[in-house]
């Protein structure tokens, strides 16, 4: 991870396999993906940094220079958007070297930086005063919880909120090479190490019972870039002994869990076996990426119901509104870095890719480049997002991040081997090496993708390019116009270890047909994919409403009425094979004969924005009228 963390100092115990690419060192090509960074950029230069920091200027004592924002930015988790909004811009500038976004990060330090001087103990955020009040208590061994989300009194995760102010800061130094945010982040992490010091191992455990969001990961990362050992002291303090013991031992407890409080304590146990080598971290993150990926996912890569694990393998009766939050995505898709990184292996990108085509994708709308916060299953319902003013959900803020950093996985590398995990147009400059290469596909719409090589001097290196497991028959490829045979590795990439000369050209065929994934407890449920690709079916417009599509809360359209959504009698044909591609219309397809009522249209998940739609489907045998229940 050093290389996101250009300052970090010689701390790092565990050796990584693979590494990424710095943000600068991929550019994005005309895509879906870089046209959802474009939008993400407007909007993100479009909010107003004053209005941000309203409550951070009012609580420190000093006049607010812009009105407060709606939504959640009103409410007790005040400031949170402030953090993550301060990562998205570090990210956006460091993916494309805009000086817009470095001077808006520059401005929304210095500003920060008065606030702390101001607050006087190092603190710095927007939390409200009960929330500030409850952590400055913490100092005097003052922790009374009432329930998962808030402390005596009802302070609002102050944690949690406080984490994405010291990541905001902490990405503002590291990724956009802010000298201020440096001091800045020192300041609150020393605060973070003063109040939490006094407490007793047994106060520290209850304070953890409240979510705490990623803390131990950015303290560790602090740590990583000091060397001072107090941050890492700091960070271990947020170790949740509850939570932990079952990943540790094996076990999977998740049903009933809180899912994104969950994930982010464990991209910190994760980063702690990385900086520090504590081995159990490894152990606790393995273990939770295969219970959360292989028995608690839905097909689009999205995990929970109503925010919580369910049952691990019970998900057919889990088709609710408020499904696969947006939050747990982006935290999933994090620890899922780290792992690759540890283990190189395609089935790690073979979920990435899924979520991140689908849910990440599909999350965001493209007329005002709005968020979703809950990606609903709910047969016949459809995406709600959010207001451009008036909502800032946690997934508003995860969302800012998600669309900056689309060219932070296609590639990564070790010494001697570059490993494609994405075939996502883009220009990789891999400056160590001396070599550019352009990756330029049509992919998913087609399956050809074409890797143009454009070395300074003939360059020998291993090129590994994954097989997703769904190809059927493997990856065919051509070198310079010449088939060339290539085995799969038991990792799941192919691998073409030769030496690269400027003007050569490899291009790859990967297989794309339909296929259907049923749900693990009800063989009966199924949904359509085509490569990576969830096909749902478009049942047609939603009325524009005052809450559809945007709305402020996001359980506002829970309650609206569905769409009727058709079940499938394909008889004795294979269910893949009645589905047909439309010519001419892109990746659009027709069910007909096997929908009752019929015919019945599918496209794909991250197209379809402003419809009812469906994505898991009741196959029901000839003498069936209605699903079983």
């Amino acid at each position: 991870m050093c290389v996101l963390l250009a300052a970090c100092v010689s701390v790092v115990r565990a050796q990584s396999a693979v590494e990424p690419f710095a943000l600068r060192q991929v550019a994005l090509l005309p895509s879906p993906f870089r046209a959802a960074m474009e939008r993400n950029a407007k909007y993100l230069l479009a909010l107003d940094p004053d209005r941000l920091l309203h409550n951070a200027r009012e609580y420190a004592g000093l006049k607010p220079k812009g009105r407060l924002y709606g939504g959640w930015e009103s409410k007790g988790i005040a400031g949170h958007t402030l953090g993550h909004y301060l990562t998205a811009l570090s990210q956006q500038y460091a993916a494309t070297g805009d000086p817009r976004f470095r001077s808006r990060i520059a401005y929304v330090v210095r500003e920060m930086a008065e606030c702390q001087r101001a607050y006087g103990d190092g603190y710095v955020g927007a939390l409200p005063p009960l929330e500030l009040q409850t952590l400055r208590g913490f100092r005097d061994g003052k922790v009374e919880v009432q329930g998962g989300f808030n402390f005596k009194g009802g302070a609002w995760v102050p944690w949690y909120t406080e984490h994405k102010v010291l990541a905001g800061l902490k990405d503002a130094w590291v990724l956009a090479g802010n000298a201020q945010a440096k001091e800045v982040t020192l300041k609150l992490a020393d605060f973070i190490e003063g109040v939490t010091r006094p407490l007793s191992p047994e106060q520290r455990q209850q304070m953890l019972r409240v979510e705490h969001g990623g803390m131990s990961e950015t303290l560790a990362d602090i740590y990583a870039l000091t060397g001072d050992r107090k941050y890492l002291e700091t960070a271990r303090r947020f170790y949740h002994e509850a939570m932990m013991s079952p990943l540790l031992e094996g076990r999977d407890e998740l049903a009933g869990k809180h899912a994104n409080t969950q994930i982010p304590k464990v991209i910190g146990e994760a980063r702690l076996y990385e900086v520090a080598g504590d081995t159990g971290g490894r152990r606790i993150a393995e273990n939770f990426w295969e219970y959360v990926t292989r028995r608690h996912s839905y097909v689009i890569g999205g995990n929970s119901e109503g925010e919580h694990f369910g049952p691990p393998d019970e998900l057919s009766k889990h088709l609710g509104p408020a499904t696969a939050e947006s939050c747990n995505t982006y935290n999933m898709l994090k620890l899922t870095r780290h792992l690759f990184e540890w283990r190189p292996s395609a089935d790690y990108f073979d979920f990435y890719e899924r979520a991140l085509y689908n849910h990440i994708l599909g999350s965001q709308e493209p007329r005002r480049g709005m968020y979703t916060y809950f990606v609903s299953l709910n047969p016949g319902l459809f995406k709600t997002y959010s207001t451009p003013e008036n909502s800032f959900w946690c997934c508003v803020g995860s969302g800012m991040e998600n669309h900056t950093k689309y060219n932070d996985s296609i590639y990564f590398h070790s010494a001697e081997a570059l490993y494609v995990n994405l075939f996502i147009p883009s220009r990789l400059n891999w400056g160590e090496k001396g070599l550019v290469l352009v990756q330029q596909t049509g992919y998913p719409r087609d399956g050809r993708v074409v890797l143009r090589f454009a070395p300074e001097r003939p360059l020998t290196l291993s090129l590994r390019i994954r097989t997703p497991r769904w190809a059927a028959g493997g990856l065919r490829f051509r070198l310079n116009g010449r088939p060339v045979n290539v085995a799969s590795a038991p990792d799941g990439y192919a691998e073409i270890r030769r030496t690269w000369r400027a003007g050569d050209v490899l291009q790859v065929t990967i297989p794309l047909t339909v296929r259907t994934e049923a749900m693990p407890d009800d063989a009966s449920k199924v949904a359509f994919l085509y490569g990576p690709l969830v096909l749902a079916g478009d049942l047609g417009p939603v009325p524009a409403s005052e809450t559809v599509q945007y709305a402020v809360e996001q359980w506002d359209n829970f309650k609206r009425p569905t769409a009727a959504v058709p079940v499938l009698v394909p008889g004795s044909k294979d269910l893949a094979s009645v589905v047909r591609r439309v010519p001419g219309k892109g990746l659009t397809f027709r069910v007909e004969g096997a929908a009752r009522p019929g015919p019945l249209t599918l496209r794909p998940f991250n197209e379809i924005f402003y419809d009812y739609y469906n994505v898991y489907w009741d196959v029901l045998t000839p003498g069936q009228n209605r699903p079983r229940q």
